[in-house]
This record gives structure tokens, sequence and C-alpha cells, in this order.
């Protein structure tokens, strides 16, 4: 069965370096630091710009020496050459996968079928290294701005460790860690006016903190939220280009999670998010299944009448838009017009015959409606058994006319176990219809295969 998902893990994968682990040398990595500080602190070298890069280049070196030139698909043999051995090892898990870990005084180093997937950093050579980074290349472009290019070398080593930290932190599920890593990305990138930033750093940090915030309570659920609000506001303002409209969605959930601070302002500023959302990515699930819920669950904010008259005012315009028609079906589902949520997905396989989804949904919905029909007549407790059976049969011709859609995506996609799922119950419920028996069988041997 297709399912249509609202908040959900997120994956980022930046690419990271695949060489060797080495091993941390905490005395020489704190010398490197306090030379650097200790230049900084002369009245004679402060006012250079060169002394501010070099203190922003030991403290970014002392960030990154804890995994640094760790990668992913390395093997481990290159791991315990190049580290020694490790303290301890022990099997768990590592995104969803069977791992060994290997225990060094930094980092914890998942492998898993003999090549590096992850590490977890335990220690760091010192507290805040990547923002005392930060502050020096800044001070050494407020000192001489023609140094630009030299900062924004360094910048790059800083900002790709940091967004490297970010995706680990993620996958072993530190979220709010994950997303102040991307958060100080950005930052870091900003230092140096021809650095290129990367609004994406934003809209992760931004997805990410939405994600925390949504496993904390009270007051610290409602400060993570309000950052992932001004984070994702700023991505927007940063020209950040979404592929799927997503971060409307996120950026919806920030709003309505203040609701109690301000009910009218917040619920305003959470439908229009979702507004502009569904307008720019008519055929985002999420989105829409947002709009149903907050409509139906907060009273006063809106009519569904209204996404359908949006819709319908944008077929006018655009009336081979696949994903206004499917948007469209979505909605009357949602209303629960299954004749309307019907014409809708048979329209987006009218214009895209070949469309897995248009062909499945356009069944899917029929059998939803064929059930709806059956609830109703189950309900009814005022009908005779004969009547009753006169009723059944009719259903039954609803039901019967989902399969050709049905045939058509499994043809399209004859691996999709939702779509043999559904031909094999559907087929049994049909069985005694002429042809049914032969379909059934077909199909619950399928479905046996992929069980």
């Amino acid at each position: 069965m297709k399912k249509f998902l609202f908040l959900a893990a997120a994956m980022l994968m930046f690419a990271l370096p695949a060489a060797n682990a080495q091993k941390v040398n905490t005395a020489k990595e704190i010398a490197a630091l306090e030379k650097a500080d200790a230049a900084c602190q002369d009245a004679k070298k402060n006012t250079k710009a060169a002394t501010w890069i070099a203190r922003g280049k030991a403290y970014t070196d002392a960030f990154v020496a804890p995994t640094k030139d760790l990668g992913r698909g390395v093997p481990e043999q290159m791991l315990l050459m190049s580290a020694g051995n490790p303290s301890d090892a022990y099997q768990a898990e590592f995104a969803g996968a069977p791992a060994i870990v290997y225990v060094y005084e930094y980092v914890d180093v998942y492998v898993i079928n003999g090549m590096i997937e992850g590490w977890n950093q335990k220690l760091a050579v010192k507290e805040n290294l990547a923002q005392t980074a930060i502050e020096s290349f800044a001070k050494a472009y407020e000192l001489d701005p023609k140094q630009d290019s030299k900062i924004a070398v360094a910048i790059a080593t800083l900002s790709n460790s940091l967004m490297e930290q970010g995706n680990m932190l993620n996958i072993l599920g530190r979220t709010a860690e994950a997303g102040e890593a991307f958060d100080l990305a950005y930052t870091a990138q900003c230092v140096a006016p021809s650095f290129q930033e990367d609004a994406n750093c934003l809209y992760n940090a931004g997805m990410l903190y939405a994600m925390a915030a949504s496993t904390m309570s009270g007051e610290e659920a409602m400060a993570m939220f309000k950052k992932c609000e001004a984070t994702l506001l700023k991505a927007l303002e940063e020209g950040y280009k979404d592929e799927n409209g997503n971060i409307y969605y996120y950026l919806f959930h920030s709003y309505y999670a203040q609701k109690d601070v301000d009910r009218d302002l917040y619920l305003a500023k959470a439908k229009e998010a979702l507004l502009t959302g569904i307008k720019l990515f008519p055929k985002n699930t999420i989105i829409l299944d947002g709009l149903m819920s907050f409509y139906t669950a907060e009273e006063g904010v809106g009519d569904p009448a209204e996404l359908v008259d949006m819709i319908e005012n944008s077929l006018a315009d655009d009336p081979t838009n696949y994903d206004l028609w499917f948007g469209r079906g979505r909605v009357y589902n949602a209303l629960k017009n299954y004749d309307e949520c019907i014409k809708s997905f048979e329209k987006c396989v009218e214009i895209r015959p070949e469309e897995f989804d248009a062909n499945y949904f356009t069944g899917y919905f029929i059998i939803e409606k064929a059930n709806a029909a059956l609830e109703v007549l189950n309900n009814n407790t005022n009908i005779g058994y004969e009547q009753y059976g006169e009723e059944n049969a009719k259903i039954n011709l609803i039901y019967a006319e989902a399969i050709p859609w049905l045939e058509k995506a499994h043809a399209i996609n004859p691996t999709d176990a939702g779509t043999i799922e559904l031909l094999n119950n559907l087929c049994f419920r049909l069985r005694d219809l002429d042809g049914m028996m032969d379909k059934y069988n077909k199909y619950h041997e399928l479905w046996m295969q992929n069980r």
C-alpha cells in the first residue's frame, strides 16, 4: 500500500573524502593554538591579517584533527594501519545495518563489510574550535579585505568539515547538533565574499531543527522551532532553490508549533506557508496532507474548498499540467468526493499514459470509492438480506473498475509489491465474477513470491 508521509528523517549526503584515519597529537594541537593565541595578543602582530589567518587555520586544524581523512568506503585495514589497534571493538548498528565499532580516544568508527561507513566523534581538542576559527577569519578580512582569496581557501576546509560533521550527527540521530553543524558551515562560508555560499546548508539546518524540535517539549521545543523558522526564512532570502517544496512544510511546522504564543498571527503564517508551497509544488503530497489536516484541526482557518478553487483556477490557465491534476485528485479525495478524485487521476493518465503513479492511484481511489460505499451499506441496519446482496453486487462492479488501472500499473512496474497485493485482494473479493478466478490465481502466485 502506498503511503503519504509526513515528517520523516532525512539523509544528508555531502561528499566525504576517501582516505585513512590519523592519530590525534593533542599536545601538538594545543601548542599550536597557544602560539596562535599569543600572536594575536601581541600588539605588533595583532594588526596584521596574516596573524589572524594563521590563528584561524590553527583552530581549523584542531577542529578537523579527530576525524581528519576519515572517509566512507575506506577499508578497515587502512584504519588499523594508520590509527593502530582500537582500545575496544563491539557490534552495533549504524544507519540500520549491523556494524563493528572500533573504539579510539576521540572517535568511534563504524565498519560494515570491511569498509568505514561512519564515525561518532566523542571528544574535541578544545571547545568552540570552529567558532573561534570563524571569528579569526572574520577579523582577518576586517583588517585586510584584500586577503579575501586566502581566507576563502581556508574557509573551504572548515566549511566542508562542518558539513561532514552534520552528516554524521544526523545519521546518529543527533539532529539538533547536526543542524548546528550545517548552520555553522554557512556562517563560515559568509566570512569571505568571494566564497560561494551554499543555502542548502541553511535548509538542512532548518529541517534538522524542525525534526529535533518534534522530539522536544515545552520551552525547549518552542525555542528550537523558533530557530527553525529563522533559519528557513534566511535560506529563502539567500536564494535557496527547493526541488520539491519541503521547505514550506517545515516552515509550516515551525509556525504551527508557536500558535500558543500568538494564535492568530502564527496560524495565519502557517496557512500562508502551506498555500505558498502548494502553489509552487502542487504535487507535494505532504504539503497537501498538511493543508487538509490543518484545515480540519483548526476551526476557522479556512474551507478545503479554497484548495479546490486555487487548483481549478490554475488548471484554467494550464489545463495539461500533470502535477495540478495530481494535486486536484488528492484534495478531492480528502473531501471524499471520489468521482472528482478519480476524474483527476484519469486525466493524469491521459496526460502521461505510461506513468505508474497515475494508473496506480486511479485504481487505488476507485477502491476507496467502493470502500466508502460498502461502509455505508454495512452501517445500514434497515436493509434486508436480499436487498443487501443486490447493493453489494453493485459495489463489486465499482471494485472491478479498478482492475484495468492496477493491471496497467503492474505492467509498467511489475516489481511493485503494493500493486500486486491490491490485485491479489481485489481479485479474491471478485472471484465469482467471470474471469476473476484466473486473475486471482495469477496475482496470488505473484503475491506469494513477494511475501
